[in-house]
């Protein structure tokens, strides 16, 4: 069980571009047809894309539930937020920082939320945004 010690654990940063391609894969998965997003030009990307960048350019997928000692398939996704403090647009390069935020047992320990917050800076060292993301570990019953 993850307890108050991973709070302020950083893991491994992520760097990832933001492709074209890749970008419009994913509009197209959404059924994104919004043409704010498809000016490869200055189109901002989508709010949710940051959690799908770091996700797939991460080195070690899941690296945080491996270092914690968390089984995959306990795991829930309870919650995301996206604050944007500068537009992200294609040809950036960002730099993803994870970090455990907090840790908070749920329903006599039946549970735990776990907050992953993530700062985002691109590649003039400008910090663009804000990802956070609570995940619930449905924690093994006492035998």
């Amino acid at each position: 069980m993850v307890d108050q010690s991973a709070v302020g654990r950083a893991f491994t940063p992520v760097t990832a571009r933001v492709e074209p391609g890749r970008l419009r894969f994913f509009l197209d998965t959404l059924g994104e047809t919004n043409p704010v997003y498809r000016d490869e030009a200055a189109a901002p990307v989508p709010p949710t894309y940051l959690f799908c960048l770091e996700m797939m350019d991460a080195t070690v997928p899941f690296e945080f539930l491996t270092a914690l000692g968390i089984d995959l398939a306990r795991v829930l996704h309870g919650e995301q937020r996206f604050d944007y403090h500068a537009p992200v647009v294609i040809g950036d390069t960002l730099t993803f920082h994870p970090r455990v935020a907090s840790v908070t047992d749920k329903k006599g320990g039946a549970m735990t939320l776990i907050v992953v917050d993530t700062p985002v800076t691109n590649q003039n060292g400008i910090h663009v945004a804000d990802v956070s993301r609570t995940i619930v570990v449905r924690n093994a019953r006492p035998s």
